[in-house]
């Protein structure tokens, strides 16, 4: 658990140490902590967890590559029924020795927990598929437990009166899926008591003058991008990437799409991290004639038609989108061609995308990162050759070198100088367009207290969270 900042926070391991050379963690569970259906949580449970996720069938998100807990080899190619690095000192306390010192291993070692009364049963290394039975019927020990999932309508959630944390006052929760252009009329109408609302002065001014509104809005930390294929010979070059940068006017994107809730990206770090530095930084204002600069020195040389070629091939740059109102495209369409660039947009359902993606089968192509919590996030995939995570095919070896150096160190502001000096190498060479930072607005009924705390995902997210239902005195 992590703030904006990135800075981690203490959840259910009331506190933790890290040995001095980094290998060892150990984190000590608060007392008295359960489930939702009230029974224990305990190490056992910890331990159960970090073994499932390494377990050989395993093929979900989380990551232990770059940490490896010890006994990981053993585990999952040898005969070993149990991870050696993983030790339950007693009920509220474990320790994890792994094989190499990384500062992310503290909120990978310190995610969430399952039960393993509940999901181990049955649990054979190699064998995961019974879980998907498990899948209708979770156990965790947040604040709410699971009610009732309506697919594609709603989710009910009911306080969990186990929680460690005490139980909530509200008593029920419901998770709607509703339009993000309706939400402000179910918040108006009192079908929703709290929503995000995207990232609109005219939305925000509207949910003012409600008169019964709490208002919020955050920095995400997150950033929109444009991939850039580097593996297109043509992208490849360094020069052309940094002139698309200059004929591209991001704040006219950035001003169409949050007017006043965004600003132009600068650097592969959200402003709320404490890595974020633009000090010494390649910028990239909105200048045409640079861009036609640099691409007249590469040889691309404008045509009968107004598009520019180089050894008889024209300058053709397609963009996939998952959205019909990206305003890249009418603003790209013109400030590319203006300098030069036949501009192809293409609006593609979600999984075409990313067929395209991972396939290689773009040119250019819009995304956010997810939610950032440690500065690796945002460069992890620049500094390696695995094509699974290095999409855009990004070769830079000084960007490797420190990549990997920020991750060998567990000293913050000797993190932060190597990340500083990263941003720069990375605005020179620049591996993607960075387009923006933005700000979320979230409201909740007056009525609510505390319900400042809820969140409701992205700016853009039509996931709504409705009706809260409070107990009566």
């Amino acid at each position: 658990m992590f703030d904006d900042s990135g800075e981690p926070l203490p959840d259910l391991a009331e506190s933790w140490e890290i040995s001095d050379d980094n290998l060892t963690h150990t984190f000590h569970l608060g007392d008295g902590l359960t489930f939702s259906d009230g029974s224990p949580l305990t190490a056992e449970d910890v331990a159960f967890t970090l073994t499932l996720l390494n377990d050989p069938a395993y093929a979900g998100g989380v990551d232990f590559s770059d940490i490896v807990i010890a006994g990981t080899d053993e585990y999952r190619e040898g005969d070993a029924d149990e991870l050696s690095g993983i030790e339950v000192v007693d009920d509220t306390t474990i320790r994890i020795e792994t094989e190499r010192a990384n500062p992310l291993a503290l909120g990978v070692l310190g995610g969430q927990v399952i039960s393993k009364a509940h999901y181990g049963e049955g649990y054979e290394k190699g064998e995961l598929d019974y879980l998907r039975d498990l899948y209708g019927d979770p156990l965790g020990a947040g604040p709410y437990a699971l009610d009732e999932y309506v697919e594609g309508q709603e989710v009910r959630y009911v306080a969990n009166e186990n929680y460690y944390g005490g139980k909530p006052e509200i008593e029920r929760l419901i998770f709607k899926v509703i339009s993000s252009d309706s939400t402000l009329q179910n918040f108006q109408n009192g079908d929703i008591d709290h929503g995000g609302f995207g990232s609109d002065p005219q939305t925000l001014q509207a949910l003012q003058d409600l008169g019964f509104a709490n208002v919020k809005a955050r920095v995400i930390p997150d950033i929109g991008q444009i991939w850039v294929n580097n593996d297109n010979p043509i992208l490849a070059e360094t020069g052309v990437r940094q002139a698309l940068y200059y004929g591209l006017d991001r704040q006219q994107i950035v001003d169409a799409k949050y007017k006043g809730l965004g600003q132009v990206a600068d650097v592969y770090a959200a402003p709320t991290q404490w890595s974020y530095t633009n000090e010494g930084v390649t910028q990239y204002p909105y200048d045409p004639e640079k861009a036609e600069e640099i691409l007249d020195d590469l040889g691309w040389e404008e045509g009968s038609d107004g598009i520019r070629e180089k050894d008889g091939e024209k300058l053709t740059i397609s963009y996939i989108t998952t959205s019909d109102d990206d305003p890249v495209i009418p603003i790209a369409s013109q400030t590319y061609k203006d300098i030069g660039i036949d501009f192809v947009p293409e609006v593609l359902d979600a999984n075409t995308a990313f067929d395209r993606l991972y396939s290689g089968g773009y040119d250019l192509a819009g995304f956010r990162t997810d939610g950032l919590s440690d500065p690796n996030d945002a460069v992890a995939e620049f500094g390696t050759d695995d094509p699974s995570i290095n999409i855009s095919g990004y070769e830079n070896e000084k960007v490797t070198e420190l990549v990997e150096k920020g991750t060998s160190t567990f000293d913050e502001a000797e993190r932060q100088e190597i990340y500083a000096e990263l941003y720069q190498v990375l605005s020179e060479d620049p591996p993607s367009i960075l387009l923006d930072y933005r700000k979320s607005l979230s409201a909740w009924n007056a009525r609510i207290e505390g319900a400042e705390d809820f969140s409701t995902g992205s700016a853009d997210s039509s996931l709504a969270l409705a009706k809260l239902t409070i107990p009566q005195d």
